[in-house]
């Protein structure tokens, strides 16, 4: 999963990878100056037992983000219950303000029309026996947009000044006349603000084009071609994907059929110097410290 996100991963290659053994930490740099401490916390019974005695004040002091992740298939789920309520003993002794992230993972293997049912009663019992804490659930795979879904909403929790810069998107979007205009992180294309003056059926359209961008961007990595740009246009709306910042991509959706491409370009170019700034601003050097086991 993570390596999915951050290690620009196929879903088929993390075939290849092994189990998580005990605790496996990474540094991931995040829009530039905001670094990411991720501790990856295996999930054998033996390396669980130690997390909640021997290590449990140095793995769940100052911790930002708490992910744990329920695989869906599991056949052991009071044993998984356990070791979760242990974890949010140790989450609210240690780190009280810490977000809490549920994933419900493996969706893929739960026949289509019984996901949402499934989903809904996992997600409603671990709201029940995590309060008074409060939580975020999230079903999951690798296979689809589920998971650019989950980590979109992890990060954003992160990004400081975010509402800020929604705002400014949306100052953005009213003065180009665009239908929506979306705020991508460039390396790992996860949705980071977006702003909407249209309505849209599909609310995970978002999480898609993340996905296939970044599979996109693989094949062009592969094929030692860097991707830049994308245009794409049809008889009912025109989507400009373009490079931003230093450290995100843009997407503008238009449907004016009045309004020329080469219009919609040179706003793009115009908005940069004032965007790169204030995201230089918003992120903070120091970055997040303190693990986030899952």
């Amino acid at each position: 999963m993570r390596s999915i996100i951050f290690a620009n991963y196929i879903a088929r290659d993390t075939m290849r990878l092994g189990a998580t053994m005990d605790v496996e930490t990474s540094h991931v740099r995040f829009l530039g100056n905001l670094v990411l401490n991720l501790w990856d916390c295996g999930g054998q019974d033996a390396f669980m037992e130690n997390y909640f005695t021997s290590q449990r004040d140095h793995i769940f002091q100052n911790v930002e983000v708490l992910i744990y992740i329920f695989d869906i298939e599991s056949r052991e789920m009071p044993k998984d219950l356990k070791y979760y309520r242990s974890c949010l003993e140790a989450i609210h002794s240690n780190s009280k303000d810490a977000k809490i992230f549920c994933l419900i993972h493996k969706m893929d293997l739960v026949p289509e029309d019984q996901r949402d049912t499934l989903f809904k009663q996992r997600a409603a019992e671990l709201q029940s026996m995590s309060l008074p804490l409060k939580i975020n659930c999230f079903k999951t795979s690798i296979w689809d947009e589920t998971l650019y879904k989950a980590w979109s909403s992890i990060v954003y929790s992160l990004v400081p000044n975010v509402e800020t810069l929604k705002t400014h998107l949306t100052r953005f979007s009213e003065i180009a006349e665009a239908d929506e205009v979306v705020l991508f992180e460039r390396a790992t294309f996860l949705v980071i603000a977006q702003a909407s003056q249209k309505p849209h059926r599909d609310v995970h359209r978002f999480e898609k084009i993340s996905n296939i961008i970044k599979q996109f961007k693989l094949s062009c990595s592969k094929s030692q071609a860097q991707f830049q740009s994308m245009e794409v246009r049809n008889s009912a709306f025109a989507a400009f994907i373009d490079v931003f910042t230093s450290n995100t991509y843009i997407m503008v959706i238009m449907s004016d059929p009045t309004i020329q491409a080469a219009a919609t370009l040179i706003n793009i170019d115009v908005a940069r110097s004032h965007f790169e700034k204030f995201i230089t601003q918003s992120s903070t050097p120091a970055g997040i410290s303190g693990p986030a086991p899952y």
